[in-house]
């Protein structure tokens, strides 16, 4: 579960940079530089999942929703630095709740 985690953390790290980084380039009027660099990052987002221990395509990215949810939360607060309130922390519960169901060893 360790593995799984740690490559969770590492595509969402990916996503949530290489998408933040398109975001400047084409919201906020950054340069094209920054979104190529964005985009590249967005590409490994999409290698680093594959690395994912488990078999099932659609269990491993409907789990990963989760993980990005809670990510995403993270990064507005400690980057955009936007203070999630309590609807924010208990839909991230939520979803938390949701990964480890859908993770749990089945039989």
């Amino acid at each position: 579960m360790l593995k799984a985690f740690i490559i969770f953390f590492l595509a969402g790290l990916a996503e949530i940079s290489g998408g933040y980084l398109i975001w400047k380039w084409l919201r906020e009027g950054g340069s094209i530089g920054i979104g190529i660099i964005g985009g590249v990052i967005l590409f490994l987002y999409g290698v680093i999942a594959t690395f994912q221990v488990f078999s099932s395509f659609g269990r491993v990215y409907a789990a990963y929703g989760g993980v990005f949810i809670v990510m995403s939360i993270l990064w507005g607060w400690w980057i955009d630095k936007k203070t999630p309130d309590l609807f924010d922390w208990g839909g991230a519960l939520i979803c938390i709740v949701g990964v480890f169901i859908m993770l749990w060893p089945r039989g």
